[in-house]
């Protein structure tokens, strides 16, 4: 099937690369001239493990093209995939200014019958507002879908060919049957599609990452409490996690949640329940904790050098909002690097993936290290913002050696309580006692 993506970030180029990968002859669009010309020459812009392997195949098998052109890959599609940023606004909403604006253009540009599917995470009711703007340019049938993605970053190759799940909002039987052709390849091999409403479709999205964000906070409060009474939150989660009605995942304590999805997501939901004059007490507290939780770490580190931070060179490891991806949206790091600047403290900082993102954003204000190693030399302290892998396993002996002092504040507890203590560190993480030398 000729498929075309509308929005060459995240989600349109995972997207885009998928449904080549599945046998599709997929056009991808977007109105940024430099981006397409790298996407043609096979540079992709984001990090994701695996991605590129899979992108540069289907460039070289021909089913994956690029173009700024939306009516040359209109006219070559029956279904058009909108996945188009959708930014919070100042109150919180999310903005449907991009989804409406291309809505409006394929209305005045299809010259018959296409589906067009919201890929992009939206409020409930964009799909009649995005059937309304098309209905307002054409009298040229059409149907409207919803099909949510649920990708997460670091993991979006693996999620985007072994979904658990496949969401469809569709009202017509017509744009259904086609829906279930595309995801034919994941049905065939036991992968169920959801077939529902346009509403409930856009509704599920906004719910499950709320869901888990609300979970991910709830386990932060208990490792918080874990601390007042000095429990191990490591204990409590595996036991929590056996129980079934739970599950493991998402139960990791650390430094709060950030990224592309759960911020913006949870920011929207409690808007648009607002609007129907509807409270989320649960999103709002879940939202509250979350940013008192991102720099719960920072009144530790005052705490251990007497009260005052002034002066004092702090090495963070870790820049992006978590592990295996580049992003920095609502990433910890950046709160804690505000705060510390804020308090006097001086920041050197190692991420040999998310850094150029970092230095775009704050310049000169933070230094920048060339190894993990070297962001250590003559440091008062040690922060770990981020769960790298190439973090959890390193030489104590050369950090130490490196080390003005022997202290580590982990904000993902990616080390277990006896390995500082053994190599003689003093060691905060979050929901466990405090290893003191």
């Amino acid at each position: 099937m000729n498929i075309t993506i509308v929005g060459t970030g995240y989600v349109g180029l995972v997207t885009g690369t998928t449904l080549a990968e599945l046998g599709n002859s997929v056009y991808c669009v977007d109105i940024d001239e430099k981006k397409v010309e790298g996407l043609k020459n096979g540079i992709v812009p984001i990090y994701e493990p695996n991605l590129e392997e899979m992108f540069l195949r289907n460039i070289q098998s021909e089913r994956l093209f690029f173009t700024t052109n939306l009516k040359e890959a209109l006219d070559k599609s029956e279904v058009i995939y909108l996945a188009l940023p959708t930014p919070p606004g100042e109150d919180g909403s999310a903005d449907l200014s991009y989804v409406l604006q291309v809505a409006n253009n394929i209305g005045e540009l299809m010259t018959e019958y296409k589906v067009i599917v919201n890929k992009s995470t939206v409020p409930v009711g964009t799909a009649d507002k995005v059937r309304e703007t098309i209905s307002a340019k054409t009298n040229i049938p059409f149907d409207v879908v919803s099909n949510p993605e649920f990708l997460r970053e670091g993991f979006a190759v693996e999620d985007s060919m072994n979904p658990s799940r496949v969401v469809v909002g569709a009202s017509s039987q017509r744009a259904k049957d086609i829906m279930s052709k595309i995801y034919q390849p994941f049905t065939n091999i036991g992968i169920p599609i959801i077939f529902m409403d346009e509403k409930s479709s856009e509704l599920t999205k906004y719910a499950a990452n709320s869901f888990l964000a609300v979970k991910i906070t709830f386990m932060n409060e208990i490792a918080n409490y874990c601390e007042k009474v000095g429990a191990d939150v490591d204990k409590v989660r595996l036991g929590m996690g056996s129980d079934d009605r739970i599950g493991h995942r998402f139960l990791f304590p650390g430094i709060g949640y950030g990224g592309s999805c759960f911020p913006k997501d949870v920011k929207a939901l409690i808007k648009s329940g607002k609007q129907e004059e509807f409270n989320f007490q649960i999103l709002e507290a879940t939202e509250n904790v979350n940013t008192t939780q991102k720099v719960i770490l920072v009144s530790e580190i005052e705490k251990y050098f007497g009260g005052s931070i002034e002066g004092k060179k702090i090495a963070m490891w870790g820049l992006a909002f978590k592990a295996n991806t580049d992003d920095i949206r609502e990433a910890s790091s950046l709160d804690n690097i505000a705060l510390l600047l804020e308090k006097g403290a001086e920041v050197i900082a190692y991420d040999s993936v998310a850094e150029n993102n970092v230095q775009k954003l704050l310049g000169d204000k933070i230094q920048y290290a060339k190894g993990m190693y070297d962001a250590l030399e003559d440091v008062d302290a040690l922060f770990i913002a981020t769960e790298w892998p190439e973090f959890k396993n390193p030489n104590f002996e050369l950090m130490a050696k490196k080390m003005k002092n022997k202290v580590i504040f982990d904000g993902r507890n990616i080390y277990p309580l006896e390995i500082p203590e053994q190599n003689g560190f003093h060691y905060k993480s979050i929901g466990r006692k405090t290893i003191t030398k």
